[in-house]
């Protein structure tokens, strides 16, 4: 890829694979721009502009092949690389993720988690045993995973985050409650439920402000 691609446009990209997923399911094998933004609240020109970064994909007059589009972007997105990723923190946060969530189908397959605690060391979630965190190291040296999935404790974050850099992890997947800052090689995706939850609150409550201005209600 020759030229820089906004990180707007990248974060666009699951939303495409995800609706092109429903289509393929529901057996559309083509769209158009303007279809497809209907379904995803995105213009047309937003939806050709974006695609155009990657070389466009569509056809004039026919639209977008929906299988053909949604393994170009799966390609963009890396899906079909099979990455493998552990998981640190087996509470329940990383209880309910590792059983909820598709790995293989976004990108990465789940090998191993992880935990200090004697009292889930040992149990298995969604068939993975869970092994001690003294382990990792070797497993990591035997197998080689990309990324760490991390639902611990905010004040054990940055020491465990070391200690994997350390062993050869270079992305991960950060759920406590503390930023993990990008480093030289080093990918950090840090996931905030609680952000979302204020972004909701915020919406409501504007929603909410402006019906009292139409009502004439003091604020």
């Amino acid at each position: 890829m020759e030229k820089k691609v906004s990180g707007s446009v990248i974060n666009r990209l699951p939303r495409y694979y995800r609706h092109l997923t429903d289509l393929c399911d529901s057996g559309i094998e083509r769209i158009s721009s303007k279809e497809l933004s209907r379904r995803m609240g995105v213009t047309a020109s937003q939806i050709r502009q974006d695609l155009n970064c990657f070389g466009g994909f569509g056809q004039q007059g026919y639209g977008y092949n929906v299988e053909f589009l949604r393994t170009e972007i799966a390609n963009i997105l890396g899906l079909n690389r099979g990455y493998t990723a552990v998981m640190v923190g087996a509470g329940h946060m990383g209880r309910t993720f590792a059983t909820n969530t598709k790995f293989e189908s976004r990108g990465f397959k789940l090998i191993g988690i992880f935990d200090s605690d004697p009292a889930v060391v040992g149990t298995e979630i969604h068939g993975i045993k869970v092994s001690a965190y003294s382990e990792i190291g070797e497993f990591i040296k035997a197998n080689k995973p990309k990324m760490a999935i991390l639902t611990i404790p905010k004040d054990a974050t940055k020491k465990v985050a070391e200690e994997l850099i350390g062993m050869g992890i270079t992305a991960f997947m950060n759920f406590s409650y503390t930023e993990l800052a990008e480093k030289e090689g080093i990918i950090v995706e840090n996931v905030h439920l609680s952000d979302s939850l204020m972004r909701l609150s915020y919406k409501i409550s504007d929603k909410d402000d402006t019906a009292d201005k139409e009502r004439g209600v003091e604020l």
